[in-house]
């Protein structure tokens, strides 16, 4: 492994801050039940780190220390912590310099760093650098960014990336609370997963903190030359100078979001919310980095219309982040409550008949997968078995849309009222803890349930998380404007031209509905009859591009490959690279149009997003 030397950089700035008051709670310690860690925390536990660290933009590399608090148990001989790739320069516990031990390399998980301790130890340092490589890293020059000029560099722990840049027990069953020093290149601004400068200083060394414990997911680091544009008193957007007034537009509803959210499950906890808007390479829509939430430009359509990706992350500082899945195999409790939570939001702000559409695309996302996945798959169940495997696995519709149906059922059968004060006490009672899906199940039945053997039989909870599939007492949903794009996608189909299609006044969600109804093999002709009348090639809205370019595949549209082309060279959003090119690789002809742009596309990938296009153009 590399070494590194320990910077110790003056404080120069104390930055504005998300100050929420310090939590008076503790988390439990845990037993290690955690599949994807090395970490023993029922002996020995991270509690808090200082992070030292300087971005080295021409050697694409970190250099610096993770200083950790720690608490042991009596008998404690050792810590174990979680690395992958990095390059170990020494470590010091209290203080003094011991031997470490650096784990064999095992897949997906890295390596275990075993350090030496005696009963009352307190601190270990650990002295480090990344490789150019760093999975959870991804440094782009000037010209892959929107601006052209200045490079950037952004970083994706979730879910198990955070030990490819700093040495820690990477669970979501771990917590700890944090500072950092982070130097920088003149004329960059860094942001954290914590309190964040709203402009750019003199001496390129910033200071962050973050109160309010968290898992080592939620560790996140962005340095680039950014701007800062408030929308409100506790929040607002940074973003490169090209594009913040565009950012500032399309977030000025992002105030109304936090006070819907407030309404219906208590205050915000974390002090400031603020976005940043990355470059086009962030291989997902957004990361809910606390008081950060890290999101894709491909929301950017213009009029406010993709904005419902910022309800989701919004929600996650309350469903993942303030209540956090003990282990990935309980990912559903993250992501299932933050879509119901997500779909609650913009009910508030946009009405029923909106948040209707919005349940619906996903259902359409969650048949797929079934379909895909096979409905007696065990990958099919909410409570997940991921040992020996990657937590990305685990990252599909289930956890989302099959998650979120569930808890639609149990407000069908319990009553809103009811349900929403469960979960506003759920929150509040699991508030900076983590939580076990055994754990939910508990308290549902304590709390909602309550012994009514019928009402228990109604919901069939069991059949839910540990059984495949849906099971058939799963919700109806319909929408009538999705009926009304249906329709209108049958009618083309049927022979009736673009150009009378009864359409006007269709949102993003009615156009994804009335393209994903339309027949695989459009003709030639069909197909330039619909770009020329709704232009769908030169459309600015990222979701209805995409829901167009899987027909130019599938039909072999060749007028349109150019545009293809560009979409997969520039976007790296894995929600769209991962289809487009799975469609293609079901032909010859598409196959060898795939691996030409990937040839092209691969450098501005983010590791997850190239990892995955590779393994499919692999087979």
């Amino acid at each position: 492994m590399k070494k590194a030397i320990l910077f110790l950089l003056p404080v120069v700035l104390l930055c504005s801050a998300c100050q929420p008051k310090k939590h008076a709670e503790e988390s439990p310690v845990l037993v290690s039940t955690d599949v994807h860690s090395f970490a023993q925390p029922e002996v020995a536990v991270v509690k808090h780190l200082f992070l030292d660290l300087v971005v080295d933009f021409k050697s694409r590399v970190l250099t610096g220390s993770a200083l950790w608090d720690i608490e042991v148990k009596e008998q404690a001989t050792q810590i174990i912590f979680d690395t992958r790739d990095l390059n170990v320069l020494q470590v010091l516990v209290d203080n003094k310099k011991v031997d470490f031990v650096l784990g064999d390399t095992v897949p997906i998980l890295g390596r275990s760093l075993a350090v030496p301790i005696a009963a009352g130890a307190k601190q270990v340092r650990i002295d480090y650098s990344t490789p150019p490589d760093a999975a959870a890293l991804q440094w782009l020059d000037g010209v892959q960014t929107a601006g052209k000029q200045q490079p950037f560099l952004f970083t994706q722990s979730q879910a198990i990336l955070a030990r490819t840049w700093v040495p820690c027990q990477d669970s979501p069953g771990i917590r700890f609370t944090y500072d950092a020093r982070i130097k920088v290149p003149a004329g960059l601004l860094p942001l954290m997963s914590a309190s964040n400068p709203q402009a750019k200083n003199d001496s390129s060394v910033y200071s962050f903190s973050m109160k309010n414990p968290i898992p080592s997911y939620l560790l996140a680091l962005a340095v680039g030359d950014l701007e800062f544009r408030s929308l409100g008193a506790n929040c607002g957007v940074y973003a490169e100078r090209v594009s913040i007034d565009t950012c500032a537009y399309e977030f000025a509803d992002l105030h109304k979001m936090i006070a819907a959210a407030e309404k219906l499950y208590g205050p915000y906890r974390w002090g400031r919310y603020d976005l940043l808007v990355l470059p086009p390479s962030f291989p997902f829509g957004g990361m809910e980095n606390p008081c950060l939430t890290f999101c894709t430009p491909t929301i950017l359509a213009g009029d406010r219309s993709l904005t419902t990706l910022v309800a989701h992350e919004l929600a996650h500082s309350w469903s993942g982040n303030l209540a956090t899945n003990a282990t990935w195999n309980d990912f559903w409790l993250n992501e299932g409550f933050t879509v119901y939570f997500e779909n609650r939001i913009m009910e508030s702000i946009y009405g029923a008949s909106y948040s209707d559409m919005q349940k619906l695309l996903g259902l359409d996302d969650l048949k797929e997968d079934l379909a895909d996945l096979g409905d007696t798959s065990a990958d099919t169940h909410l409570k997940l078995n991921l040992q020996g495997r990657d937590p990305d696995d685990g990252v599909t519709s289930i956890a989302y849309e099959k998650g979120n149906l569930l808890l639609r059922l149990i407000e069908s059968k319990v009553g809103r009222e009811q349900w929403d004060a469960f979960l506003k006490g759920y929150f509040a009672r699991h508030a900076f803890k983590t939580i076990t899906t055994e754990q939910f199940i508990a308290e549902y039945q304590q709390e909602l349930i309550k012994g009514d053997s019928a009402l228990a039989k109604s919901i069939k909870i069991q059949d839910w998380i540990y059984g495949p599939g849906v099971p058939d007492n799963a919700p109806q949903l319909s929408s009538a404007r999705f009926d009304h794009a249906v329709a209108e996608a049958k009618r083309f189909m049927t022979g009736t031209p673009a150009a009378k299609l009864e359409v006007k006044g269709f949102v993003t969600y009615e156009w994804m509905k009335f393209l994903s109804t339309l027949s695989k093999d459009l003709t030639t002709q069909q197909m330039k009859d619909l770009d020329s009348v709704f232009r769908f090639s030169k459309s600015g809205n990222s979701e209805v591009l995409f829901g167009w370019l899987r027909h130019v595949v599938e039909s072999r549209y060749e007028p349109a490959f150019p545009v293809l082309e560009h979409f997969l060279i520039h976007t790296g959003r894995r929600k769209f690279c991962k289809p487009l090119y799975a469609l293609m690789l079901e032909s010859k002809e598409g196959k060898a149009q795939a691996q030409a742009v990937f040839l092209k596309a691969a450098p501005n990938y983010h590791a997850i997003t190239r990892n995955t296009v590779a393994e499919m153009l692999a087979h």
